[in-house]
């Protein structure tokens, strides 16, 4: 299955930038290729990014490609799902989830505010 247009790929090089920079809360995935789990939640992710576009980035980190990026937020396990607010990390889940779970996990106005599409 291909990925949403609103995810984006980061990695070692580019997650201080595109991930603790941001105006705006950013959503990270943390999966590896090899992952069953993993591609289960890409499709709840991907949902997520298609209906929080402009309000909420979604980001993907492969852990084997961005092996840096793992150890710094002590992802141990994949799926881990962060949530970062003005660069900081403020929630996280482990494991496979619902959609549901994971919108509970981001800054109340992000799931609050209306779709501008």
């Amino acid at each position: 299955m291909a990925q949403s247009k609103n995810v984006k790929s980061v990695g070692d090089s580019s997650f201080d930038q595109e991930v603790l920079a941001s105006d705006v809360p950013v959503l990270v995935d943390f999966g590896a290729r090899w992952c069953g789990p993993c591609k289960t939640l890409d499709k709840v992710i991907d949902r997520i990014a298609d209906e929080t576009a402009g309000r909420l980035k979604v980001a993907k980190v492969d852990v084997d490609d961005a092996p840096q990026v793992a150890a710094r937020y002590g992802v141990r396990g994949v799926p881990t799902v962060l949530v970062f607010a003005g660069g900081q990390k403020v929630a996280q889940h482990i494991g496979a989830t619902s959609r549901e779970k994971l919108l509970a996990l981001l800054p109340s106005q992000e799931t609050n505010t209306p779709l501008t599409q």
